[in-house]
């Protein structure tokens, strides 16, 4: 591990100080389950790690504001999986937070991380999109909200500007009630990156949202508003059509250890399947 600076900011405007003044030399620690390991390899090696956990306005938390929820950008995914607002209106996040890592891990993980990281396997990506969230970064220049999917670019890269920071995740509750399920598949039971991961959402009105990564450089959302999707007695065929349409967006790495790309179309095929058939069953039993 190479030495670098620490320094622990008490608020938000001390913290995008730091991060201005040192730019690119400067790396944030929230849970630190990706920086730790990476300090430590190598594969990182900044002048300053900006502690953020002392910052009130980044402070973790769930709490319903007049239709949204909104997450703090430290809570962790342990906090996730077990809040009641989520599981009522983000049925998907909360199985994503629960499926991640360890429980060690998932104590200590950090959404707002998990979505900074940009990992095109991040398990939260997904539901996310289905709900379509958004991101509330604090930088420079003020406050704005960018949309999970205008945030990802490829693994790594995020459209957020030099010195931003994400104070929190918003989670909008639609008046058109939306069940949703989130899957995934891995090399091996356990702690284990996704070979796959998957969300769907479908609402009220008939509309189905599709979402899944580790399948290409980013994780990417498709919709479904012929019906077919929602439609339960819709043919097989009909169904299996629209969903490979959806599906076709897929660039699985044929140099990835985890899963060669074959298996991983087909997988992502089967995941879609599964996702469907569960959030139709929770749309009918009246759940979330």
């Amino acid at each position: 591990m190479q030495p670098f600076a620490y320094a622990c900011p008490n608020t938000l405007a001390d913290a995008l100080a730091l991060l201005a003044e040192r730019g690119p030399g400067a790396r944030v620690l929230a849970g630190g389950t990706d920086l730790i390991i990476r300090l430590r390899d190598g594969s990182a090696s900044p002048a300053l790690v900006v502690d953020i956990k002392r910052v009130p306005e980044l402070a973790p938390g769930i709490r319903n504001e007049a239709g949204t929820i909104v997450i703090g950008a430290t809570t962790t995914m342990t906090e996730i999986a077990a809040s009641p607002i989520v599981r009522r209106h983000a049925h998907a996040l909360g199985e994503a937070a629960a499926a991640v890592g360890s429980i060690q891990i998932r104590n200590r993980a950090t959404l707002g991380g998990n979505i900074c990281n940009a990992s095109p396997a991040a398990d939260t990506a997904p539901p996310l999109l289905v709900h379509d969230a958004r991101v509330v970064a604090a930088g420079p220049t003020g406050v704005r909200r960018i949309a999970v999917d205008d945030l990802f670019v490829r693994s790594g890269i995020t459209t957020l500007a030099p010195g931003e920071l994400v104070v929190a995740v918003e989670v909008p509750m639609p008046a058109s009630r939306i069940a949703s399920a989130h899957q995934r598949r891995t090399r091996r039971r356990g702690h284990d990156l996704a070979s796959v991961t998957l969300a769907c959402g479908v609402d009220a009105a008939g509309v189905t949202r599709v979402a899944f990564g580790s399948v290409g450089p980013r994780p990417l959302v498709r919709v479904d508003t012929s019906g077919v999707l929602a439609d339960p007695g819709a043919p097989d065929a009909a169904r299996a059509d629209v969903l490979a349409t959806i599906l076709a967006d897929a660039s699985p790495s044929a140099t990835s250890m985890r899963a060669g790309p074959e298996y991983r179309l087909a997988m992502l095929r089967v995941l879609g399947r599964r996702a469907l058939a569960i959030a139709l069953e929770r749309l009918a039993a009246g759940e979330q």
